[in-house]
């Protein structure tokens, strides 16, 4: 009896108790600041706790996301689009970008540990650099989806989400044989490659589906390398670095082709290093005709060379559908539910889920792969149906429409 009458005045006292909220601030990633509302209690005394979102509502939810740069066009777009995804369905966003430092990164995440989000969108800089931070996610219960990139060597990442890495590279080497018509014989023509970061696992996905769609003519003396070079480490491009990309084929048109040998093809795996490889033709090249030059991303600069001839297609991955993918992953993540396959027949944007191919090294890691699609000057209408471009005044260029600030 006694022990009732002091849970009943306990009870009481707590009930007399007011509830308060603050407000903590967080840095986000340019420089500016976010506020972050957490309740400290409710009207009956005891602690409150977030609400697992529904359908429509992240509740008090929180990502964190971390970008790897703003000197990339895509990332600016994939980051900005991302945070207004997630802040419309009702989460609470913190967006950082490292500026291509490993150690930025690593300690962006921390501070987004520390800040207790309750999941982390990652694309990482350098996929094998994340392993300690990323356990001490896991100690702290915060799931880890890697978005674009694979993150290696750590059992604490739930999900991948990205593209068909490989299928990038196969649509750039397919655009190769039939622009060249290898089916019908024709030939020989003179190929060199360039590839991405070593530091970024789909590069070499991109290189390989590249390679495997024209290894045949190559084998058949169709396809030429006259520079010999034909590894993705002897190709390979630090940090997907334009400048570095420009300053490769100058040495390779020096050493290769300065007695007026013709460059057929330039198999660029992206279009920041697509960039550097047209200045480089532009400059460097001597000979009479427009190399075919491929890329992926759909950057603006490079789709002003398309119109302009510069560069003959690029490999569009829609940052609409991928972030589109993630937040229903990250959703039901948050609501407590495990995704799996089930999830494809759902989802906004044609998808295939995939627990085999992507393997960190640690563990297979289920994945999300979206389908990317090819872009020439004859279908740009098609980027910007997307809603991210737009055409120019005099309808000739494309601009883009995305917050890149």
């Amino acid at each position: 009896m006694k022990k009732f009458i002091a849970m009943i005045s306990s009870l009481m006292m707590l009930g007399a108790i007011t509830s308060c909220s603050k407000s903590e601030p967080t840095n986000e990633g340019n420089g500016q600041e976010e506020t972050k509302t957490t309740t400290q209690a409710d009207n009956s005394g005891e602690e409150a706790t977030d609400p697992a979102p529904d359908s429509n509502s992240g509740g008090s939810k929180t990502v964190g996301i971390a970008m790897p740069t703003k000197s990339l066009e895509r990332w600016n777009r994939d980051g900005e689009y991302l945070k207004s995804q997630f802040e419309s369905a009702g989460y609470s966003v913190e967006l950082k970008y490292s500026d291509n430092d490993t150690n930025q990164q690593n300690n962006d995440i921390q501070s987004m540990i520390a800040d207790k989000v309750d999941l982390l969108l990652i694309a990482a800089i350098d996929g094998n650099t994340l392993s300690q931070t990323l356990a001490d996610a896991k100690d702290a219960g915060i799931a880890v989806i890697a978005y674009d990139r694979l993150i290696m060597n750590t059992d604490a990442v739930s999900y991948y989400v990205s593209f068909d890495n490989y299928t990038v590279g196969k649509l750039q080497g397919e655009y190769v044989v039939d622009a060249l018509k290898l089916k019908d014989g024709e030939g020989p023509f003179n190929i060199e490659f360039t590839a991405g970061d070593p530091a970024d696992n789909n590069a070499g996905f991109f290189f390989k589906g590249a390679y495997d769609a024209v290894k045949e003519y190559i084998d058949g003396g169709k396809l030429v390398i006259p520079s010999g070079k034909k590894t993705f480490e002897q190709v390979a491009t630090d940090q997907w670095s334009t400048d570095k990309a420009l300053e490769n084929m100058q040495n390779t048109l020096a050493s290769y082709y300065s007695d007026g040998t013709q460059l057929d093809v330039a198999l660029c795996s992206n279009d920041s290093t697509a960039l550097g490889v047209a200045q480089a033709i532009g400059s460097d090249y001597n000979g009479k005709n427009v190399p075919i030059v491929t890329g992926q991303d759909g950057d603006i600069a490079n789709l002003k060379n398309i119109v302009d001839g510069k560069q003959s297609m690029t490999v569009y991955k829609n940052v609409n559908d991928e972030a589109g993918v993630t937040l229903e992953v990250s959703k039901a993540i948050l609501s407590g539910q495990t995704p799996d396959g089930s999830l494809v027949s759902s989802l906004s944007a044609e998808a295939t889920y995939d627990t085999e191919s992507y393997d960190n090294g640690v563990k297979n890691v289920p994945s999300y792969l979206l389908v990317p699609y090819v872009i020439t000057k004859d279908n740009l209408q098609k980027l910007v149906d997307t809603g991210l471009y737009k055409w120019d005044s005099d309808e000739k260029y494309l601009e883009s429409t995305a917050a890149t600030t």
